[in-house]
């Protein structure tokens, strides 16, 4: 196995010990390093040294809880070794170095400057006044704390870096989530929409077919439109559910009903004994797919409930062409309001969640001037309206 492979191998295994075993066998290895390290001990009593070595490794144990408290015991044991001689050289820091990389690399950022800054006054203290040591002992001295700030620093900014892309990755799953809900929501109003319109009209021509029962051509048109009804909402379903087996590859998908399937949908209401009329004013021009699939639908939507509710016999579908706007109108003679259909029905929801989705309006409400109700939408053109 490479070398680089056993170090991140090793690396892995220590981060997966629980923190305070670390810290444990940080605080016993360096008590241990202190005090049977290639120095002499002075003339002091044992236990001093051995005290003064405990302050300078046994808080180690609480450096992830407060690190800066810590550093700042394990200097009052380093500064003890070296201002009592305890130990008849320049005491090796380890307890302090361990202290330095933990404030490098969960401390803020004033701190870590502050017991930098504080390192740097007491190793020179240490170095050249305590211990009359050359000016070259003091790099010496100083590159352990150099390294280990260097190390903490750069544990700081990979977990920084960790925390980062796992906050990306939570946000992409969420994204992920709400776009499958906002899909399934749009396949549902699609299913709605395409069930609804056909069986309603399905159901109007086979009442029509069974009162035209006496008279056998006019009683099979209508059940040809029915037949022709079934299979134009079959081939509509399949394109409303094929999103579902395209794999999110979006040149596979059939193209959706636009404004020039309204004239079919004014027929098929035709045929099921409502009379519609379609008129367009102003200056007509590209739309968007997406748009103009949500224009169909609402109206599509507002034609199904003139038939399924309103029971009108006439009804009106208005496109007019705004500068920044589009305005789709459906009036019919039904039963007005009453008719329509309950305040939390699917069909008025989805209409005004396509209107919603544009950033449009949408009323609906009684027909002015006369009996009927009415259906009014107004969708921007000025881009998707989307924000």
């Amino acid at each position: 196995m490479p070398v680089m492979e056993r170090l991140a191998a090793m690396r892995r295994r220590f981060e997966a010990l629980p923190p305070i075993v670390v810290d444990v066998v940080l605080a016993v290895v360096c008590f241990l390093a202190t005090v049977t390290g290639p120095v002499k001990f002075s003339h002091h009593p044992g236990w001093l040294t051995m005290g003064l070595a405990a302050v300078t490794a046994v808080p180690l144990v609480w450096r992830r809880r407060a690190p800066v408290l810590v550093t700042a015991l394990v200097a009052v044991g380093t500064l003890g070794l070296t201002v009592t001689r305890a130990i008849q050289a320049i005491p090796m820091p380890y307890g302090q170095v361990v202290a330095t990389y933990t404030v490098a690399a969960v401390a803020p950022p004033i701190w870590r400057w502050t017991v930098l800054g504080v390192t740097a006054a007491l190793t020179v203290l240490s170095v050249l006044v305590l211990f009359e040591q050359r000016p070259s002992t003091l790099a010496l001295a100083g590159l352990p704390f150099v390294v280990a700030y260097a190390l903490g620093v750069s544990t700081r900014a990979r977990r920084n870096r960790i925390a980062m892309l796992e906050e990306r990755s939570r946000r992409l799953t969420e994204s992920a989530a709400a776009t499958a809900v906002r899909e399934r929501e749009r396949i549902a109003r699609e299913i709605h929409d395409i069930v609804a319109h056909s069986v309603s009209l399905m159901v109007v021509q086979a009442e029509a077919g069974l009162v035209q029962a006496g008279d056998p051509d006019r009683a099979a048109d209508k059940f040809e439109t029915i037949s022709g009804t079934g299979r134009e909402a079959l081939a509509q379903l399949d394109r409303a559910l094929g999103v579902l087996r395209a794999n999110g590859d979006e040149g596979t998908r059939q193209p959706q009903p636009g404004l020039a399937d309204l004239p079919a949908l004014v027929e098929r209401a035709r045929q099921a004994g409502v009379a519609g009329e379609l008129t367009e004013d102003g200056h007509p021009r590209p739309i968007p797919a997406d748009l103009a699939a949500a224009v169909y639908r609402v109206t599509q939507e507002a034609v199904t409930n003139a038939i399924r509710h309103a029971h009108a016999r006439h009804l009106w579908v208005c496109l007019s062409w705004r500068p920044a706007a589009l305005a789709i109108t459906v009036d019919d003679d039904g039963r007005g309001p009453t008719a329509a259909p309950p305040a939390g029905g699917h069909g008025l929801i989805g209409m005004r969640e396509r209107v919603d989705a544009f950033g449009g309006a949408l009323t609906t409400g009684a027909r002015p001037g006369g009996a009927g109700f009415r259906v009014a939408a107004v969708l921007p053109l000025n881009g998707d309206g989307r924000g």
